[in-house]
């Protein structure tokens, strides 16, 4: 039977210092991990305001659309004003209509945070609809001056009245 030299020693586990190192070495990455998913959702809240904004757009040109006879009576519009209008147990005329969706339009834009809804016209037989809300962003992606943008997120559509 053959003995082993004792000057060879054998390795029976981890030092202290590889035991700190691998640690750090998982922190740093558990670090990032978390910083990861942080970003995550933060990108997934800002795309859903973007789908709200967009769909509150949509609805109304919607609306505008099914009562295109009053078509520039949606000039000014502006969610920061009150409109106290209930055509869904009254009938209403077109002028009252406009008033009504300027409310819903106003409760659906108030689900965004600070969120505005601004209707202008900036050429004949053309709207501007827009909504602006604050994404926690430090700069706006809103041009031309539009009302309540600094700081702010918005999303712009045109609509033309073709007669």
């Amino acid at each position: 039977m053959l003995k082993q030299p004792n000057h060879i020693n054998r390795q029976h586990g981890l030092s202290l210092i590889e035991a700190l190192i691998s640690l750090v070495v998982i922190s740093v990455g558990l670090l990032g991990i978390a910083a990861m998913q942080i970003t995550s959702m933060k990108q997934t809240s800002s795309a859903h305001f973007n789908s709200q904004a967009v769909w509150f757009n949509y609805e109304m040109t919607d609306r505008i659309l099914a009562n295109n006879g009053a078509f520039d009576q949606y000039i000014g519009i502006d969610t920061n004003n009150d409109y106290a209008m209930d055509c869904e147990n009254n009938a209403c005329t077109p002028a009252q209509m406009v008033q009504a969706d300027a409310q819903q339009w106003k409760d659906m834009v108030s689900n965004l945070p600070d969120g505005r809804g601004v209707i202008s016209q900036a050429v004949a037989n053309t709207l501007t609809i827009s909504v602006y809300w604050d994404d926690n962003s430090d700069e706006s992606n809103c041009v031309n001056g539009e009302p309540d943008s600094a700081d702010k997120t918005c999303y712009t559509i045109t609509m033309t009245n073709i007669p």
